[in-house]
């Protein structure tokens, strides 16, 4: 039989993971299928599961709620992403007032936008990994890719910012911007609910349009340089 449940608490794929191992320890449960982003829980079990023997197993920081409380918007889901950018846009604003070159402006936007992206995965690499490999085919298919990308994220900032090898900088970043992207079409199409690892897992981000936006802003930016 299939039971559905409802836990709080879990903020990314790998908190999602750590419910499904710790329910997976009762005897009754024969699998367990958790979503982040919902708090919805599917249990298939040989025989009922009462509410004390789940809570007995869970970790202290998720509750079983009989009632979950409403799911944010999805303007409040994605207002930590646009607070970034403008932070983004307005830092690189600052560094080049009042004369705006397009070579000396996009490769700093572009250096930000990696170190500050890549931050955010490395507060949590393995809860990267797991979501990122849910939708980008490279990591789907190289496993410990997903594990290097936050590196190579760092490091074509810092080539940025600092003017090292930017036509290489450039190549690199069509080259796994593409491929990330044509994941997010690919999840975009088949209207599937996951969560975007973009900014790692410590932020619960959903996979939308506007994960398509930005990797196509800075695709074009790479691509409008290397004209």
């Amino acid at each position: 039989m299939k039971q559905i449940i409802h836990i709080e608490g879990m903020t990314c794929q790998g908190c999602a993971s750590s419910v499904e191992e710790a329910i997976a320890q009762l005897p009754a449960v024969e699998s367990v299928s958790a979503n982040p982003k919902t708090g919805v829980v599917a249990v298939l079990q040989q025989s009922p599961v009462r509410p004390d023997e789940i809570k007995a197993v869970l970790p202290p920081k998720y509750a079983l709620v009989d009632h979950p409380s409403t799911a944010p918007s999805k303007a409040k889901q994605l207002f930590p992403l646009g607070l970034i950018f403008v932070f983004l846009i307005g830092g690189t604003t600052i560094m080049h007032f009042p004369i705006f070159e397009t070579q000396a402006v996009l490769p700093d936007f572009m250096g930000l936008f990696f170190v500050v992206f890549s931050f955010f995965k490395f507060l949590d690499l393995k809860g990267f990994q797991d979501s990122f490999r849910r939708y980008d085919p490279l990591a789907k298919s190289l496993p410990f890719y997903g594990w290097v990308y936050p590196f190579v994220e760092l490091a074509l900032g810092v080539l940025f910012l600092m003017r090292l090898e930017v036509q290489l900088a450039l190549w690199l970043t069509l080259g796994i911007l593409s491929i990330t992207t044509l994941g997010v079409v690919k999840v975009l199409l088949s209207k599937q609910q996951i969560q975007c690892a973009c900014l790692g897992s410590v932020l619960n981000l959903p996979m939308t349009e506007a994960t398509l936006t930005e990797n196509t802003v800075m695709i074009g930016m790479a691509g409008w340089m290397l004209l």
